[in-house]
C-alpha cells in the first residue's frame, strides 16, 4: 500500500512558448508518517529514440511533509534545446513527473507534449532549422499516463532489513554445519543479498506511443 497519493496535478501556463518555464502545481496525500523527505522530478524526453536525449529539468525535495493533504508549485525552465536533436524539437513529444521515496520511484505521471507553429503556413511547411522563437508548447493536461510502482515504505523497509539479517545469519549457520569443524575458522561471511533488477525511469510506454499521438 502507497504511503502518498497524487491527489491533482495542474499545469498552470498551458499553452506557452517553447522557452517559458514548466508549472505545475501539486496535491498529494500522505496516509502515515514519513520519515524522510519526498523527491518530485521533472523529465523532458527528448527523443523516443534514446534515452540519451532526456534532460532532467528539475528535482526538488519536499518535506518533512505532514499527514493529510499538501500542495506545492513545481516550476522548471525549458528544455536545452541543443540536446535535443534537430528533427525532434518539432512534434510531439513527452514530459514526465517523478516521484520518489528514498530514492525509489512509487509514481509516474506522464503528459505528452506539442511543439508547433501557431501559422498555419509555416505548420505545412516548416523551416529546416525550427525556428524556437515562435515555436508555441502544448500539454495534453486533461490525459495524463499515470503509473504506480510497489516500493517499500518506511515499516516496509524494517521488516525487509530484519528479515534479511535472519535469512543471512541462517545461511551463515547453514555453511558452517555443511564443513568439518577444524575448517570453520577458514570460513568468511557469504556476500550480501543480491538486490532485485530496478526498473527504466523513463519512457514506460509513452516511448512507444509518443509519435503516433495527436494534440
Amino acid at each position: 500500500m502507497s504511503m502518498v497519493n497524487i491527489v491533482n496535478v495542474q499545469v498552470t501556463n498551458n499553452p506557452c512558448t517553447f522557452f517559458d518555464p514548466f508549472a505545475i502545481e501539486i496535491t498529494f496525500e500522505v496516509i502515515e508518517p514519513l520519515q524522510e523527505d519526498l523527491e518530485f522530478k521533472m523529465v523532458y524526453v527528448g527523443s523516443a529514440e534514446s534515452e540519451m536525449h532526456d534532460q532532467t529539468l528539475e528535482s526538488v525535495m519536499v518535506g518533512p511533509v505532514p499527514v493529510g493533504a499538501s500542495k506545492f508549485m513545481l516550476e522548471a525552465p525549458a528544455p536545452d534545446p541543443s540536446k535535443i536533436p534537430s528533427e525532434d524539437i518539432v512534434g510531439v513529444t513527452v514530459v514526465l513527473l517523478m516521484c520518489l521515496y528514498r530514492g525509489r520511484e512509487f509514481v509516474r505521471v506522464g503528459y505528452y507534449v506539442n511543439n508547433d507553429y501557431t501559422d498555419e503556413a509555416m505548420r505545412e511547411s516548416p523551416p529546416e532549422v525550427p525556428d524556437l522563437k515562435i515555436l508555441q508548447r502544448s500539454i495534453l493536461a486533461d490525459k495524463p499516463r499515470v503509473t504506480r510502482f510497489s516500493i517499500p515504505w518506511d515499516n516496509d523497509e524494517k521488516q525487509q532489513q530484519q528479515q534479511d539479517v535472519k535469512m543471512e545469519n541462517d545461511e551463515n549457520a547453514m555453511a558452517l554445519d555443511a564443513v568439518p569443524s577444524q575448517q570453520q575458522h577458514s570460513i568468511s561471511d557469504p556476500s550480501a543479498m543480491s538486490t532485485s533488477p530496478g526498473k527504466s525511469l523513463l519512457h514506460a510506454g509513452l516511448k512507444q506511443e509518443m509519435h503516433g499521438a495527436a494534440v
